[in-house]
């Protein structure tokens, strides 16, 4: 067996479901394995991070205990909000520039479509489009903020 039919091995274990195949030959064995994927070492940072924020979206079953007034506002709009969450990491901004309006404010509506903030990522300023119409209940991130993947930004009501 030579490298460019171990490469191609490697490949189609890597693109399939196979855990480990073993291949044995006159003087030659080979086993691959499909390595583990060390997703939920990283996942756990990140749901740690997330949880403040989805717990300000809606109630959790451990909440209760906390302050519960604030928790019991948000109950009844959750049933008929939709979370405008960030497609990226970078920073969030309102307005297109220091001198501009912002895009949106508490109480607006929108449309599908309508940009609704700015997430600076790497130099380049991307506008956020919402993919909703409905009325602006929460802005949930400060101006000039770092956003990250899938943070909750606004609360729309539909």
């Amino acid at each position: 067996m030579d490298i460019k039919q171990i490469q191609e091995l490697i490949r189609l274990v890597n693109k399939s479901n196979i855990g480990e195949v073993s291949i044995e030959q006159k003087d030659f064995k080979i086993t691959i394995k499909q390595k583990k994927d060390p997703a939920p070492i990283y996942a756990a940072p990140m749901a740690v991070q997330a949880a403040p924020a989805a717990v300000a979206q809606a109630p959790a079953p451990a909440a209760p205990p906390a302050p519960s007034a604030p928790k019991a506002e948000t109950a009844p709009k959750a049933e008929n909000t939709v979370t405008i969450k960030s497609p990226m990491i970078g920073t969030f901004y309102r307005q297109p520039g220091p001198d501009k309006p912002v895009f949106v404010n508490v109480g607006d509506t929108i449309e599908k479509g309508q940009i609704v903030c700015i997430i600076e990522a790497m130099k380049l300023f991307n506008e956020i489009e919402s993919e909703v119409s409905g009325k602006i209940v929460k802005v949930l991130v400060e101006d000039s903020q770092p956003v990250e993947f899938d943070q909750p930004l606004f609360l729309v009501e539909v």
